[in-house]
């Protein structure tokens, strides 16, 4: 219950209380924290953060959200080489109030995604695709780290 209050501060505060809360755990005291997280099966808040943009992303390409509250994204009419068929616009940004935007960072990560993932038709089975296709990612115990590349692992069935 905690968490989801906290998780609209800095992630690397909400990280720290999350630290401390997994070091109360007597007999897992002793291990680092990356240890501790894989050891509770517990993510760390960026990959959280970052899995709750994607289902964001999906939501709104596929019109789960009412039009007019929606982030307006722009899809990539142009490229058909790699990634989904719902590849989205990079927009270039001159400042970083704008850089940081959700509609700017989520791109490259969503444009990532293989086709059989972003067609699927529901949000838990794009979620379950989601955790599936990232479970080797580093981010996913290690704060520091981040996405890297994509992963070559069968996606949905």
């Amino acid at each position: 219950m905690v968490r989801l209050h906290l998780e609209y501060g800095n992630s690397g505060d909400i990280e720290k209380v999350q630290k401390i809360a997994t070091k109360l755990i007597i007999s897992l005291k002793h291990l680092p924290y990356t240890e501790i997280l894989k050891q509770l099966m517990l993510p760390t808040v960026k990959y959280r953060s970052l899995r709750g943009d994607m289902i964001k992303v999906f939501k709104i390409v596929n019109n789960f959200y009412h039009l007019q509250a929606a982030v307006k994204l722009n899809f990539n009419t142009f490229s058909t080489t790699r990634g989904n068929k719902y590849k989205l616009q990079k927009s270039s940004c001159h400042y970083n109030i704008r850089k940081y935007s959700f509609s700017s960072r989520v791109v490259n990560m969503w444009n990532s995604l293989p086709n059989d993932m972003v067609e699927t038709d529901t949000i838990n089975t794009f979620k379950n695709c989601l955790d599936k296709y990232w479970s080797i990612q580093d981010v996913l115990c290690n704060f520091n780290a981040n996405l890297i590349g994509t992963v070559s692992l069968p996606i949905c069935i």
